[in-house]
């Protein structure tokens, strides 16, 4: 099966590419990868700890939804239909 690996197949790919590459320059290429790795995780740290601009902030309570009827306290609220002419 092409989709499937086992511990023989994976030896002879190892020893392919350390023959076409070489030793140096694997481990050239892992040291990169692991400091490439090591600052995507870093600053995925760092903007975790940022506030998203498009949120209030935190110290701002949130606004309370507004009613769509009409504050009955208020005194230019007025029952029933509006005056006639």
């Amino acid at each position: 099966m092409l989709g499937r690996l086992g511990p023989t197949e994976l030896i002879i790919i190892l020893v392919i590419v350390i023959l076409i590459f070489g030793a140096s320059r694997l481990a050239d290429v892992g040291g990169a990868l692991g400091k490439g790795i090591k600052e995507f995780r870093k600053s995925v740290k760092e903007e975790e700890g940022e506030e998203d601009p498009l949120l209030p902030p935190p110290d701002r309570p949130p606004e309370e939804p507004r009613s769509s009827t009409a504050d009955r306290s208020d005194p230019s609220y007025v029952k029933g239909p509006g005056p006639q002419h």
